[in-house]
């Protein structure tokens, strides 16, 4: 069973959603009856649940899941995490990568569970800004680390698709705990997250 399909849908859920696309589609001007429409209301139905799944997933309980008693005390580092989500104002994709990096007080976490803590909190309507800190705070509440750090680099649908449509920016945002709050150590772990390590 791949990742994707270990979601569950709930039939009822996937009727009403299902409903509001087809109405929706009316709205617009197409025809929902027509041949390449006609399953479409579904599959939007059970996209948008999966993409919002993170809404069902408890990022505590992840980390908690893998914690282990660990003396290291450097920076651990986790860069390039892929990232997608969709932007609460317009329900429009942002996506990009982030970096999270911790400095272990006593535990480690096994290392594909920061991944997934990005995941859960995707996967619900964000801002990258409130992303970013919630990324952080699950971390620093659940490991109890020396510090934290979290940057997230994204670009945004809702800036290239409509409105401004300036294809190339990027926004970044950042939050820190911790001994990352220390000029030294950030500027270390910013300038690791900027390196191409062999």
């Amino acid at each position: 069973m791949t990742f994707s399909e270990s979601h569950k849908y709930t039939e009822q859920t996937t009727e009403k959603v299902k409903s509001n696309y087809a109405q929706i589609i009316t709205e617009i001007g197409e025809d929902v009856s027509r041949e390449g429409l006609l399953k479409t209301p579904e599959r939007a139905s059970k996209a948008i649940q999966y993409l919002t799944k993170g809404y069902q997933e408890d990022p505590e309980q992840i980390l908690k899941s893998a914690l282990f008693k660990e003396d290291y005390s450097n920076m651990v580092l986790v860069k390039n995490i892929e990232l997608y989500s969709l932007c609460e104002h317009h329900i429009l994709p942002f996506y990009g990568k982030a970096h999270i990096a911790y400095i272990p007080n006593g535990y480690v976490v096994g290392l594909s569970k920061l991944p997934r803590v990005v995941d859960v909190f995707a996967r619900r309507l964000q801002v990258q800004e409130r992303l970013t800190q919630e990324i952080l705070e699950c971390i620093q509440n659940t490991l109890k680390p020396l510090g934290v750090a979290v940057v997230i680099e994204a670009a945004h649908m809702c800036m290239m698709m409509r409105g401004v449509q300036k294809q190339n920016s990027l926004t970044t945002t950042s939050a820190f705990t911790g001994e990352f709050e220390k000029v030294q150590t950030r500027s270390e772990f910013l300038s690791l997250i900027g390196s191409e390590l062999k």
